[in-house]
């Protein structure tokens, strides 16, 4: 992997973060229309990021943490601010945002402790990602259309979100104990 940093795919990483306080800017003021062509546009960059530094050869080590990081903070950030607008249940926002806590803990933790230790996101954890970014495009779909089968989809993806968040978390902690036993 290489070491650079200004690749087209980490601008492109960037852009996402800088998207960011605007994208929060719109939920906090009800502008969910713009939120919602913000967020859009921050899906797209995301897999267009991935897909150009695998066509392009820009892999990066910088890539590799950075667009991670920006997921999470897009989608934790987008929870607790729908959720400080009514537009998320609050016992749901602070399930996700416990379940990233436990990860980012215990990898810490395992960097004091072990040093460096690599741990793939699992299928289970990838899905989890997904069910929350559609749950987001969801509720802001909601406050944004007036489209009459998005309550049934965002009741669905909540459930969904909430069933895999638990489940990923102690697939994720069952995951790290096995590993560090076996060595």
């Amino acid at each position: 992997m290489a070491s650079r940093i200004f690749t087209v795919p980490n601008e492109l990483t960037f852009l996402r973060l800088g998207f960011l306080p605007f994208f929060l800017i719109t939920v906090i003021y009800g502008h969910f229309r713009w939120a919602l062509v913000l967020l859009t546009i921050a899906a797209f960059t995301d897999g267009l990021d991935g897909v150009l530094a695998r066509r392009l050869n820009q892999k990066s080590a910088l890539g590799a943490y950075l667009d991670p990081i920006a997921d999470k903070l897009l989608l934790s950030s987008s929870f607790v601010v729908l959720a400080l607008k009514g537009k998320i249940r609050w016992w749901l926002t602070i399930l996700v945002l416990s379940r990233d806590v436990l990860l980012l803990t215990t990898a810490v933790v395992i960097l004091l402790v072990a040093g460096y230790r690599k741990f793939p996101p699992s299928l289970y954890g990838k899905l989890t990602t997904l069910f929350q970014i559609l749950f987001v495009f969801a509720v802001l779909a909601m406050a944004a259309t007036p489209w009459p089968w998005v309550p049934l989809v965002r009741r669905i993806l909540a459930d969904l979100v909430a069933v895999f968040t638990v489940f990923s978390g102690f697939h994720y902690s069952v995951t790290v104990a096995r590993r560090l036993t076996a060595g």
